[in-house]
């Protein structure tokens, strides 16, 4: 009997945000210090290794102007679904649209908001890096990058199941 096959879950939160007056949340643009930090976060995953061969994103337009400029930056070519139920999710239904990835699938980037990006890794990692752990309790900012390593297939993934092997909060340079 052969071991089931680590798989790992990138979760990132979308770069920060602007807020237009009288643009619907869904279609508020990434700001300029998101601008700058999106393309950190992609030269982050590409320096650390963390090549997602999926990418699970929700469709408001500061989750795609932020996956457009990681996947530039980060040269990432995976096949991305863009999928409505990421937007708004609570905890439990990002945990599910995880569990629904395919099998052959090792490595997904979940692209979201919070709170649920927070909650969703909190609620995974039972163990892990202690300095990271501490640092996804306290604060999940915009940009931030949280890896998880997963025991078993996607389908049977659990709370506390999860070891938290990273945490990032990429940032570009400023003017």
């Amino acid at each position: 009997m052969t071991a089931e096959p680590l798989r790992r879950l990138a979760v990132l939160r979308h770069a920060k945000s602007a807020w237009p007056p009288d643009v619907p949340d869904a279609e508020r643009p990434l700001g300029p210090r998101g601008l700058r930090d999106a393309p950190a976060a992609g030269r982050w995953l590409r320096g650390a290794g963390w090549v997602p061969d999926r990418v699970l994103c929700s469709p408001a337009r500061r989750t795609r102007q932020t996956w457009d400029l990681v996947a530039a930056e980060s040269g990432i070519t995976a096949p991305v679904t863009y999928e409505e139920r990421v937007y708004g999710a609570s905890t439990e239904e990002l945990l599910d649209l995880v569990r629904e990835t395919p099998a052959q699938v090792r490595t997904l980037l979940l692209v979201g908001h919070n709170p649920g990006a927070q909650e969703l890794v909190l609620l995974l990692a039972g163990e892990g890096d202690g300095r990271a752990l501490e640092q996804a309790r306290t604060k999940f900012p915009t940009s931030a990058v949280a890896v998880l390593d997963l025991p078993g297939p996607w389908s049977s993934l659990a709370p506390g199941a999860a070891r938290l092997t990273a945490l990032a909060v990429p940032r570009g340079a400023g003017p």
